[in-house]
């Protein structure tokens, strides 16, 4: 497997992460234990280490003597209920009741042991993450032989599921990463990305795709939106009634969105700078002709938030005001904390990167999608490891998940770049500190109104993170926040009356500097935040006008229907 885009200093080397040897002596004592053996106690040294050991030592004869006197283990010796053990026959079957329980205490010993070990509050942050995937990786339930439920449809269907399983996973050898939905069921264009519209402007990087309106009049300003470029744009444009593109339609907005191209070798050579003028200014420009409108109002979600960031603070550098107002979803222009993707991140490896593919080369999207299925493995990885391989099944169909495994390559300058000035200095924070497209930027001088919405489980853009960036821009900002998680919580159709989100102050009241603070003050709306948003977007739409039926206009001809084909182009 090829490396991960953030790739970790967990390479054995001590010197790489302190405590590392000691606990990779943990990690062997798992097979003795798994065995019913007790473990030999490590010589750490550590009397917080030794007491862990006897403890484990009384936590496997307490195992052993309920396993002896057929009995489960009494209240308060069990963990909490895992999903990955709901079948009955972890329970009825004394052998598997065993299994469950050993890989209980040992994995409950190996997240006490990273606590004993004297280290500093970013190594043991770091040792949680990569010992919380070791013992998702050494769950019982991933393996046949371990697995009562695969062993029981195996043995129904006269080991049928296993052929099957094995035929699953030559196929997702093959595409290089495991399925988690029923492809067949999504065609883009057909069932996802099937808002009617037309391609109205091209260029070596992204594709500005207009919709046709819905509504009778609609706003004079447009809504120009800038997803992910790292993801295909269409999670904004799922099926019909999770949309987010048919909502803003219905409300009279006039939508164009950017689809970003599928970098390969031909322009593998972009820079953070040509996502700025090829991709955001340049969509700024053709949608303001187009509406025949002097101001946009403009959306980005996670990265394209922060290009969209970017390039309002080049825009204000250079006095340009074609901007009305912006929408960040799920974005960070602050980042001081980026949650646990700061695993994959340290100096040798991108300074590594950076040689191979800095001045010129491609960040594979399947890297990416690594990283981000590592991030959640228990959700997004191993129960698609236990359907798909040990029982031969095949995933349902999910919008959500079609979308996440339609990943998208990126250009090596701009990849680098990126890691290099957010993540590793969180340099856009600081005024002057970058300068793009000529000139210096300073988010402060940023002073369009703007809609800030977090999420409050989002595991990618930490929401007081969010709120960290919603106070770095200088001008009315209202901040939002989302109940769920970095997509679920943007993808909350207001039809469906789900979740909730949390206001506080009115646009143009100062966010104070404890996001705690805020939240202490905000009151819960329930619902999704879809309605909120574009209640406060029509304020900043420059009035209604009639709705015209004619996409672009002699100087933007469309020249393909929506989705287009840079959407439809594969990851490599």
């Amino acid at each position: 497997m090829s490396s991960s885009p953030f790739q970790s200093t967990l390479s054995g080397e001590p010197s790489a992460l302190p405590g590392l040897e000691s606990l990779f002596r943990l990690f062997t004592m798992q097979a003795a234990a798994g065995a019913g053996l007790p473990p030999a106690v490590p010589d750490s040294g550590s009397a917080r280490l030794c007491r862990l050991q006897a403890d484990l030592h009384r936590a496997h004869a307490s195992l052993w003597r309920s396993m002896l006197e057929g009995r489960e283990p009494a209240p308060g010796e069990a963990g909490p209920a895992d999903r990955r053990f709901g079948a009955p026959e972890w329970r009825a079957s004394p052998y598997f009741r065993y299994l469950s329980e050993c890989y209980r205490i040992n994995s409950r010993f190996l997240v006490d042991s990273v606590e004993a070990l004297d280290l500093d509050a970013a190594a043991r942050e770091r040792l949680r993450f990569f010992t919380r995937q070791w013992i998702d990786a050494l769950s019982p339930a991933n393996f046949a032989a371990t697995n009562p439920e695969a062993l029981k449809l195996a043995l129904e269907t006269q080991g049928e599921s296993l052929s099957k399983g094995v035929l699953n996973l030559v196929q997702d050898l093959r595409k290089g990463r495991i399925s988690t939905t029923d492809e067949s069921a999504f065609e883009v264009g057909r069932d996802i990305a099937a808002t009617p519209g037309a391609v109205v402007y091209e260029n070596e990087l992204m594709q500005l795709i207009q919709y046709a309106p819905v509504a009778a009049q609609v706003q004079r300003r447009p809504l120009v939106m800038v997803p992910p470029c790292i993801n295909k744009y269409y999670v904004l444009d799922l099926r019909p009634e999770n949309s987010l593109v048919r909502h803003a339609l219905a409300r009279g907005q006039r939508v164009f969105m950017i689809s970003w191209r599928n970098i390969d070798a031909s322009c593998a050579g972009f820079v953070w700078d040509d996502y700025l003028r090829l991709g955001v200014l340049a969509a700024i420009g053709a949608a303001a002709d187009i509406a025949k409108s002097a101001q946009v109002n403009m959306l980005g979600f996670c990265v394209g938030g922060t290009l969209l960031g970017s390039a309002l603070a080049v825009m204000a550098a250079k006095g340009d005001e074609r901007v009305a107002s912006a929408t960040f979803l799920a974005s960070m222009l602050d980042f001081g904390d980026v949650g646990e993707i700061a695993h994959f991140i340290d100096e040798p490896s991108h300074a590594a990167r950076e040689a191979a593919i800095g001045a010129g080369g491609v960040m594979p999207g399947r890297d990416l999608a690594f990283v981000f299925s590592a991030l959640r493995a228990n959700d997004l990885v191993w129960p698609y490891v236990v359907g798909n391989y040990l029982k031969g099944g095949t995933p349902a169909a999910f919008d959500l998940l079609y979308w996440n495994s339609d990943g998208t390559n990126l250009p090596g300058p701009m990849y680098c770049y990126y890691v290099r000035h957010m993540y590793m200095e969180n340099a856009l924070r600081q005024p002057g500190r970058l300068t793009m497209l000529d000139v210096a930027v300073d988010l402060s001088r940023v002073r369009v109104p703007a809609y800030v919405l977090a999420t409050r489980e989002d595991h990618i853009v930490p929401w007081k993170t969010g709120y960290e960036s919603a106070r770095l821009l200088g001008g009315e900002t209202c901040f939002v926040l989302g109940a769920s998680g970095h997509i679920a919580g943007i993808v909350n159709p207001a039809a469906s009356n789900r979740r909730s989100h949390w206001v506080n102050a009115g646009p143009g009241a100062a966010l104070p500097a404890d996001p705690g603070q805020w939240l202490a003050g905000a009151s819960q709306a329930r619902g999704s935040w879809w309605s909120h948003w574009t209640d406060w977007l029509a304020g900043h739409g420059g009035g209604l006008v009639k709705a015209g039926k004619r996409l672009g206009n002699a100087r933007y001809r469309p020249a393909e229907p929506a989705p287009g084909r840079y959407v439809k182009q594969t990851a490599a």
